[in-house]
C-alpha cells in the first residue's frame, strides 16, 4: 500500500506545504505550545492525507464502467469533498487552530466557502502531483516489462535453436542434398526440415505471428517428427478457419508440442495422442496422453514458463495448464491486433 499509494510523496508535499505555512508566520514559534504543534499537524496532514488517497484508491484499480476522463474527475471530485468533510469533523471535534491567527472556521455560508475554495485547490494540487508520479512510474515499469519481454523472447529463441551455423551454408547444403536425393520423400523431408529452419531463423523479426504461419510451421515441424516416431505419435489437427487471423507469441505452439513430446514416452506400445484445437471461447488447446517419462527430461517446465511469462507482458493475460484424467493440456489465448 505505502508504494502503490505513493505515501512517500504525500509526505513530502505535506511537509512542504507545512513548512511553507510556518515560514508565513510572524511570530516566535517558541511562544507556542506543544499541543499547539500536535493539533496544527493533525489538522493540516489529516485532511491532506484524506485528500490524497483517493487518487490511490482510483489510479491502482481498473473500473470497466468508467473511461479515463471520467475516472480521473470522479477522483478530483471524491478527493475535493473528503478534504472538505474531514475539515468540518476537525473543527467539531479538535480545539482551534491557534497556530494560525487567519484560520476559519464553518461559522457561516462565507466560511464555508472559503474551505471549500481551499479544498478545491488542494484537490487538484493533490491531483497533479500524484498523477505525475503515477505517470513516470507506468512509464519505467513499462521499459522494465520490454526488457523481461526481450529476454523471454531470446529463451525462446534459445529453447528452439540448438545450434547457430550459417543460413547461406545450411540452404545451400539443403538445396544441394535436394537435388542429389534418389527419392521424393528424401526430398520432402530436406524441403520440410528448411521450412523449419527458415521460420525460426525469421523468429526475431515479430513477436506476435499470425496462427496461419504458426501451423503451417508446425505442420512441417511435425512431418520431421513423424519421420522419428513414425506410428508412435498421432497427431490431430483442428483449427477453425475464422481464428487463423489471430495472433499467438512467435514459436509458442512449436513450443508446447516440444514440451509434450520432450516429456512424455513416445513407443509403439505406448503411442503419444497429441492434439491441436479451437473453440469456441477465442482459444488454442494442445492436448496430450499424460505418460511422463521415468526419468524427467532436463528444463522441465521452461518452455510453459517462458510462454506463460510472454502472454503476460505482451497481453496481460494467462495460460491454463490441466493435468487430470491421463489427459495434460495447455490452453493459450488467440490475440488480436
Amino acid at each position: 500500500m505505502f508504494k502503490s499509494y505513493q505515501l512517500k510523496w504525500f509526505f513530502i508535499l505535506s511537509g512542504i506545504l507545512a513548512i511553507s505555512t510556518q515560514l508565513l508566520r510572524k511570530e516566535n514559534s517558541r511562544e507556542i505550545a506543544y499541543w499547539e504543534y500536535f493539533n496544527y499537524a493533525l489538522q493540516n496532514y489529516g485532511v491532506i492525507l484524506i485528500a490524497w488517497l483517493p487518487y490511490g484508491y482510483f489510479f491502482n484499480r481498473k473500473f470497466s464502467w468508467l473511461k479515463n476522463y471520467t475516472k480521473n474527475l470522479l477522483s478530483i471530485v471524491v478527493s475535493i469533498f473528503l478534504a472538505l468533510g474531514l475539515s468540518y469533523v476537525f473543527f467539531l471535534v479538535l480545539p482551534p487552530d491557534t497556530i494560525n491567527e487567519k484560520a476559519i472556521g464553518f461559522n457561516n455560508l462565507s466560511d464555508f466557502k472559503i474551505h471549500f475554495v481551499a479544498s478545491f485547490f488542494l484537490g487538484l494540487i493533490c491531483y497533479v502531483v500524484f498523477y505525475s508520479i503515477y505517470t513516470n512510474t507506468a512509464l519505467q515499469q513499462t521499459k522494465l516489462e520490454n526488457e523481461i519481454l526481450e529476454q523471454a523472447h531470446l529463451r525462446a529463441q534459445l529453447i528452439s535453436l540448438q545450434q547457430q551455423i550459417s543460413p547461406h551454408f545450411l540452404f545451400n547444403s539443403l538445396s544441394t542434398l535436394k537435388t542429389i536425393a534418389p527419392d521424393w520423400a528424401t526430398k520432402n523431408y530436406i524441403i520440410q526440415l528448411a521450412s523449419v529452419y527458415r521460420y525460426v531463423l525469421n523468429f526475431n523479426e515479430h513477436h506476435l505471428t499470425p496462427l496461419s504461419d504458426e501451423i503451417n510451421f508446425i505442420r512441417s515441424y511435425l512431418y520431421i517428427m513423424n519421420e522419428r516416431f513414425e506410428d508412435s505419435l498421432k497427431i490431430v489437427i483442428n483449427i477453425k478457419e475464422e481464428y487463423l487471423k489471430l495472433l499467438i507469441p512467435s514459436l509458442s505452439l512449436q513450443l508446447l508440442v516440444e514440451n509434450a513430446i520432450k516429456h512424455n514416452t513416445i513407443s509403439a506400445e505406448k503411442p503419444l495422442e497429441l492434439t491441436i484445437i479451437t473453440d469456441d471461447a477465442q482459444v488454442l488447446t494442445v492436448v496430450n496422453n499424460f505418460q511422463p517419462k521415468k526419468v524427467p527430461a532436463e528444463g522441465t517446465g521452461t518452455g510453459l514458463k517462458n510462454i506463460r511469462e510472454r502472454y503476460k507482458l505482451l497481453a496481460n493475460q494467462s495460460i491454463q495448464v490441466l493435468n487430470e484424467n491421463g489427459k495434460f493440456s495447455v490452453t493459450i489465448p488467440l490475440l488480436t491486433k
